[in-house]
């Protein structure tokens, strides 16, 4: 690459936003940059670990329902085309439900909306399917049985090798926080000084944006520390396994788990969001308390597990907007640079229809959707979608 050379996009990330819209905007013609200062799905970015979950339930959110069936079908067509399904594994998924339950019962009205396919199981079937279950307070749940987990580290790194395949080009860099000025974005500037000039830009660096945009965004995205956990089954025993137990969401604990999959062991999560993390300089070992309240929740709902050995942890961070809807608009001081970012615990899935909006977007073939614009984030942390 010449640093007098001019592409029509350049795209910041090569998480799951960014590598999808260099793709799709490389598959409409665009002659395309796809910058990363660690590499795709890297062991610090948003979009970096084993497996994602990918359901459609979202309560009253119809909004991320349809954007979730649009994205399952472009997962899917991309690993039929690549030859690889296994990156997709069809868990199911399961949300554990209350008797006043709002949530669920908001999400499967949106099923029967979007014609998602899904059963609704009483306890009695619950009990009888997932013996491994303890249900408490859980009195029914919606099973979508066509749903499960991205293998998300592989599935972005596809979705890149895919885009380079179709002629995007791919730098390794650091870049420096783009100089305000005049109403057009005219460059970006590496680390090591190169000038990369483009017509349009696109910064999807999930929690990196507030250390690019530091006078005007840096409140907008918030960046906190998550803990994952993967503990190890008992010997000879495929209860954990897929099919015998699917993925599932607690909803009401904010609590996610993932059935043994790669016999890395039943993965699982408290959704919480954490204390402020920097993805840069942030050490990335767990904290003794989150091992303790993760086996105070199994030794309720999952006695089987309570005492299981922790085999693997992982230290990420979430990087979201005030209420968790995304951000997909123009920064407000350039008409040609767009800020995408606020997916995580739920966003990884979405990664099509992000690209898919942002190459209409810069086509000029649709409108921005109000829910994901600038104006509507806020400083404070009020979390609204899960």
């Amino acid at each position: 690459m010449t640093t007098n050379h001019t592409f029509d996009v350049a795209v910041v990330g090569a998480g799951v936003f960014g590598a999808w819209t260099a793709y799709q905007l490389r598959q409409a013609g665009a002659e395309v940059l796809l910058i990363d200062a660690y590499g795709p799905a890297n062991s610090r970015a948003s979009s970096g670990g084993e497996s994602r979950i990918i359901r459609m339930g979202y309560g009253q959110d119809t909004i991320y329902t349809r954007m979730a069936q649009r994205s399952f079908t472009s997962w899917q067509e991309l690993f039929a085309r690549i030859n690889r399904p296994q990156l997709f594994q069809p868990t199911g998924v399961l949300w554990l439900a209350r008797k006043n339950d709002s949530y669920c019962e908001a999400t499967l009205k949106t099923f029967q909306q979007t014609k998602v396919k899904f059963e609704r199981l009483e306890q009695g079937e619950l009990k009888h399917r997932y013996p491994q279950l303890e249900l408490g307070q859980i009195s029914w749940g919606i099973l979508e049985p066509d749903s499960g987990i991205l293998m998300a580290r592989q599935a972005v790194q596809a979705v890149v090798a895919e885009a380079l395949a179709a002629g995007v080009t791919y730098l390794a860099a650091a870049i420096r926080p783009p100089k305000t000025g005049p109403d057009k974005l005219q460059s970006i500037t590496t680390t090591s000084g190169r000038e990369i000039v483009a017509g349009k830009f696109i910064f999807a660096c999930g929690p990196w944006l507030p250390k690019l945009f530091p006078e005007s965004r840096a409140g907008l995205i918030h960046v906190t520390r998550q803990e994952v956990f993967f503990l190890g089954v008992p010997a000879g025993d495929d209860r954990f396994n897929s099919p015998a137990m699917p993925t599932w969401m607690d909803i009401n604990e904010l609590i996610y788990c993932l059935p043994n999959l790669d016999n890395r062991g039943v993965k699982i999560a408290i959704d919480k969001h954490g204390p402020r993390f920097d993805p840069d300089t942030g050490d990335r070992i767990v904290n003794p308390e989150s091992v303790n309240a993760v086996r105070a929740y199994l030794a309720r709902r999952v006695p089987l597990l309570a005492d299981a050995p922790v085999a693997e942890s992982r230290v990420c961070q979430y990087e979201n907007t005030s209420n968790g809807d995304f951000l997909i608009d123009l920064h407000p001081e350039f008409e040609n640079a767009w800020l995408v970012g606020g997916g995580s615990g739920h966003g990884f899935k979405h990664g099509p229809a992000v690209g898919e909006h942002l190459t209409s977007l810069i086509s000029g073939s649709a409108k921005g959707e109000p829910r994901f614009a600038l104006a509507t984030k806020e400083q404070a942390q009020q979390r609204k979608v899960f």
